[in-house]
């Protein structure tokens, strides 16, 4: 059984981590919809992504955080000023005009970012410092499901209230809801740090010093490896439907909601599997479940799938994916060094999004050359070597 402080130390940071995504799923998704309809050219919309850079480049100034944090109020104050200037940040927003104002709002929402990010760091190593290692897995629930969830409601609940209620009235209750998920930061007294060591001092230095850890390498091809077998297909979903002639409501409705909502269950479930068969077994289970989901899309590609069987698949897809990030954000705790939580989980998430990036426009190349098949080809075969590698690498792991 969990106990009532330890489930309101994992809501608290569940509104932590929801709070981030929703603005930014939201902006990432409503930006481009507007831009196209302001007629920016698509090169123009794709530069767009450069807006998440901040969330690539963290590793950078993670060490500060970890530098000036020692205690949880350290922390807290990292965490509560980030925050208030990101709603800050949207409140203004909300005052601009799209077509006036255009470079003036992406330069504040890429400030925004900046803040929201440095949350992030700060966030994370908290959660690495009060939760022990059998709780961890939970913890990284509360993360996962608060990208899922974040991610359903920005990209799909806000961008419907947009259309009914418009920019200047929706950002201000954004910015609020901001500022309210703090409030069980505020009041939970119970978080507390337990560190088995002394820290070291962060430095600047540490960042490569990461690399250097005896046996750190076969952490880092995990990471690596780990969701190069479904990010290519999530990439691909989308025009994958639109050629088998859905629309955008569908779409929307067969990935936005239904696809994130498995991710978000999946995710909740994912903690438990990992806290009762610890995480050796957890890396193969969930390993097979991405190597299935990869081979029924293969499978897929061969036939005329109706909606049931794309359903089947995209459950399989994002929840595999759900169970995916709380064994990598555990592991990725498990490999932290004390005095660094900050930076060194920040390190292996960015391996993760760098990863992703790549195997993401490798897949559009494949996809040009060789169709839908050739991409589940490619991400089957890339499953197959991540479960391979984990079954080598970690054999001789202890079996928890």
């Amino acid at each position: 059984m969990i106990d009532k402080a330890k489930i309101g130390k994992l809501g608290t940071f569940f509104c932590l981590y929801i709070a981030q995504t929703i603005p930014m799923s939201f902006f990432s998704t409503v930006l481009p919809v507007m831009m196209r309809q302001e007629n920016f050219s698509l090169a123009s919309i794709g530069l767009l992504q450069l807006i998440k850079l901040p969330w690539i480049l963290k590793f950078i100034w993670s060490p500060i955080v970890d530098r000036n944090s020692v205690t949880v109020s350290d922390y807290k104050r990292w965490i509560f000023s980030s925050e208030i200037l990101y709603a800050a940040i949207i409140f203004t927003v909300a005052f601009l005009n799209f077509k006036t104002d255009f470079y003036v709002i992406l330069g504040l929402i890429i400030v925004s970012f900046i803040a929201s990010a440095t949350q992030d760091i700060a966030t994370d190593a908290l959660a690495v410092l009060s939760f022990d290692k059998k709780d961890k897995s939970l913890a990284n629930s509360m993360q996962s499901m608060g990208s899922f969830g974040g991610t359903m409601i920005g990209s799909g609940v806000l961008l419907l209230l947009y259309r009914q209620i418009g920019w200047n009235n929706l950002l201000p209750c954004l910015a609020l809801f901001v500022i309210l998920a703090l409030l069980p930061l505020l009041f939970n007294k119970k978080i507390e740090i337990h560190r088995e060591q002394e820290p070291v001092q962060a430095k600047k230095a540490d960042v490569f010093f990461f690399f250097t850890q005896p046996g750190i390498g076969k952490q880092i091809v995990f990471l690596f490896l780990f969701y190069s077998g479904l990010i290519g297909t999530l990439a691909m979903l989308k025009p994958y439907l639109v050629d088998l002639g859905y629309d955008m409501k569908e779409i929307g409705i067969m990935n936005g909601v239904a696809g994130t909502s498995a991710g978000f269950i999946a995710s909740f479930a994912g903690g438990f599997i990992v806290r009762n068969i610890g995480r050796h077994y957890s890396r193969i289970l969930f390993s097979v479940f991405i190597l299935i989901a990869t081979l029924y899309f293969l499978w897929l590609s061969n036939i005329r799938p109706d909606t049931i069987l794309l359903y089947i698949g995209i459950f399989l897809l994002w929840g595999s994916y759900g169970m995916a990030t709380i064994i990598v954000y555990t592991t990725a705790m498990d490999c932290v060094r004390p005095g660094r939580e900050g930076t060194d989980f920040t390190i292996q998430t960015v391996i993760t999004h760098l990863s992703s990036m790549c195997i993401a426009i490798l897949s559009g190349k494949i996809g040009d050359s060789l169709g839908y098949s050739g991409i589940f080809m490619l991400e089957s075969t890339l499953a197959c070597m991540s479960l391979c590698y984990i079954l080598f690498a970690f054999r001789k792991e202890k079996k928890i």
